[in-house]
């Protein structure tokens, strides 16, 4: 890490640390949710990816909308606070769902507590950087999640492995709410609020909003696709977990160093890069024989998503003024966030042609990545 991210106040690294909690509570999904869709509920590939993800997608990118405005009104902590109270009940609903509805219902609410404290934790990480540090700020808060995601989809992946896709994973969830709800009630104010709640567009947000899209599109796909194509190659979900951790804790780690490049030479390279790599690790995923190639195509996944996710975040930092940071990335983090839920359901239309469905979607990321050029 650049020795000038060190130099950020003590709430900065409490709000990272925070952040790394809101990840994990995706993490305990990664590995477990689709094993859990087809061995407990007797569920169909595309029955399983048309609800859980789309649920998820669909209050996390309504709420980042309102998170934005509703943070300039009262304040970013309350709206923290509250992403977490809303996180709570998520565990327990999986460990007790008699039916994949509740899991479903479940990720609504999984989806309200990313909306709500993912954003103010990287709009309060914000807040505290100066202006030519916004990417270092956005890299270390994206690599505090991500490492939670990954961590958590690793460490379920071996409980799974040990003690049966339920009760014993979702225990961790528990854990991790609660941690970051006490993290959260310790947290200070980061900026005064404003008089007015609005939620309104606005300029330079637009391309970035596409690409963030494309990108969780992607991870959408992903999410789904990587448990059961390995699952059907014969690995067993240790090894699930190991690949579907290696590719968020990649996108962690490459962020620490990509944000703060961003800072040095422009955003615009990195973002390039990143959306090429997605487009050759989609490709390689649908390719893979097995999992010598699925790691390396974890590999290339994630490097590519953490040049690109704290990049753009940076990217809309810098067209906004303070009073309205938090609703541009708010709009931004809706059409992001949206991604989710096309993804999820590009996944479930083409369950039975996955591999096709991975390398055609790779060959579009290569063709945005040629149109993109003359457009940032």
């Amino acid at each position: 890490m650049p020795r000038a991210a060190l130099a950020f106040p003590t709430v900065f690294w409490l709000l990272a640390l925070n952040n790394l909690f809101v990840g994990g509570m995706v993490g305990l999904e990664r590995t477990v949710l689709p094993l859990l869709a087809h061995e407990a509920f007797g569920l169909e590939q595309g029955v399983a990816v048309g609800g859980f993800i789309v649920s998820f997608g669909i209050s996390k990118a309504l709420f980042n909308l309102l998170a934005g405005g509703l943070a300039d009104r009262v304040g970013r902590r309350r709206v923290l606070v509250l992403g977490w109270l809303t996180g709570l009940p998520v565990p327990l609903v999986l460990i007790w769902a008699p039916s994949w509805g509740w899991v479903v219902a479940a990720n609504l609410l999984l989806g309200v507590n990313q909306a709500l404290s993912w954003s103010m934790t990287v709009n309060m990480m914000v807040d505290l950087a100066p202006p030519n540090r916004r990417g270092v700020a956005a890299g270390i808060n994206e690599f505090a999640g991500y490492l939670g995601v990954s961590a958590l989809a690793f460490f379920t992946g071996l409980v799974a492995a040990a003690h049966g896709l339920r009760p014993a994973p979702f225990y961790l969830g528990t854990a991790t709410a609660l941690l970051g709800l006490g993290l959260a009630l310790a947290a200070p104010e980061t900026h005064r609020p404003t008089a007015l709640f609005r939620v309104r567009w606005v300029r330079g947000v637009g391309v970035p909003s596409l690409l963030g899209l494309l990108t969780n599109l992607k991870d959408g796909l992903v999410w789904v696709a990587l448990p059961l194509l390995l699952a059907a190659r014969g690995l067993d979900p240790a090894a699930i977990g190991a690949v579907a951790g290696l590719y968020p804790l990649v996108w962690a780690l490459g962020q620490l160093l990509f944000g703060p490049l961003s800072d040095r030479m422009g955003r615009r390279p990195l973002i390039l890069a990143g959306i090429t790599l997605q487009g050759v690790g989609l490709g390689l995923l649908g390719v893979t024989p097995g999992l010598e190639v699925a790691l390396a195509a974890a590999f290339v996944l994630g490097l590519g998503t953490s040049m690109v996710y704290p990049t753009l975040i940076a990217h809309v930092a810098d067209q906004t003024p303070a009073d309205r940071r938090a609703t541009a990335l708010g709009i931004y983090r809706f059409f992001r966030d949206g991604g989710y839920v096309l993804g999820a359901l590009l996944a479930g239309l083409g369950a039975p042609q996955l591999p096709q469905v991975l390398v055609a979607s790779g060959a579009g990321f290569l063709g945005v990545a040629l149109w993109v050029r003359s457009k940032l």
